[in-house]
């Protein structure tokens, strides 16, 4: 199936599905010849292939196509407003001027983006995104179309049936494994988040036990677009924000403050200190990624 749409305002397609993207490895995600990324739809499993020209054209395979191509423009930011947001910094305001397609994408599905957030809670980015490719190559489903090496992520049902074995294998620790097991359990529910949005659907999500601030506004932040989701309690994310604005480290508490004239859009003044290309300093090697599988 294929969709041809024109938006009515700049778009960096690359830029605004780059969010969903898990590493370099992902195997949910190629950007080649375009993007390719696969989905668990209502309908069913679905790849979805963009890319951009004069207009942006799309082609969906499996059965959640047309679903896939139905949301491709809340995909791509069109129900996102940015008309009230206002730039309180020299950096944010520059990177939005050189930015102007860069907006908040909604991908309407919520399991797809809580698997990963999960994953990704208290460990280093190398750990989990390897823990989610084997998950997706051992649990999910081959990615419909012509596509080769990507894969679907698993269903609530698939990760119901993961052994503790198996999660010890793909390194997944307790924690980890008991917030995906509660998820998995109540997915159906969790997708009304999506509809709720802003804080009434991060509470949602936090209904779920070992489910936090920080992993609800990564599903916010990608699912539908919440402009207000900061990431609190991420490991490199206050330090980032600080260095960027301020020149000087900051903890939570100090980003929060910082951040608090671009409510309700303190994650879209986030995205364009991510963009800027600024970065804090190191003043260590590299945290060593702890490997459970050998524990």
């Amino acid at each position: 199936m294929r969709r041809t749409w024109r938006p009515e305002f700049p778009l960096d397609v690359g830029a605004v599905l780059g969010p969903l993207r898990r590493g370099p490895g992902d195997v949910t995600f190629r950007a080649v010849g375009g993007v390719w990324l696969t989905a668990n739809t209502p309908d069913g499993p679905g790849t979805l292939h963009v890319t951009r020209s004069d207009a942006v054209e799309a082609q969906a395979f499996g059965d959640g196509a047309e679903w896939l191509l139905d949301g491709l423009p809340a995909l791509l930011g069109a129900e996102d407003d940015d008309s009230a947001f206002e730039c309180h910094h020299p950096l944010i305001a520059e990177t939005r001027r050189r930015s102007p397609g860069v907006r908040l994408g909604s991908t309407r599905r919520v399991w797809d983006c809580l698997l990963p957030a999960v994953l990704e809670q208290k460990v280093t980015s190398t750990e989990a995104h390897r823990s989610y490719s084997q998950l997706c190559r051992r649990f999910g489903t081959p990615a419909p179309g012509p596509v080769t090496g990507m894969f679907v992520p698993p269903t609530p049902r698939a990760v119901l049936s993961i052994t503790d074995w198996e999660w010890h294998k793909a390194g997944v620790d307790g924690a980890r494994r008991r917030a995906l097991i509660a998820a998995a359990q109540v997915a159906h529910r969790l997708e009304g988040a999506a509809a709720l949005g802003g804080e009434a659907g991060r509470a949602l999500l936090r209904k779920v036990p070992g489910i936090g601030v920080w992993t609800a506004a990564e599903v916010a932040q990608r699912v539908w677009g919440d402009a207000d989701a900061v990431s609190f309690g991420d490991f490199h994310l206050a330090g980032l924000v600080g260095w960027a604005l301020l020149g000087r480290p900051l903890d939570d508490d100090g980003m929060a403050e910082v951040l608090a004239p671009y409510s309700p859009q303190r994650h879209r003044a986030v995205r364009y200190v991510e963009l800027s290309g600024a970065r804090k300093p190191r003043f260590a090697p590299r945290f060593s990624p702890r490997d459970y599988r050998a524990i």
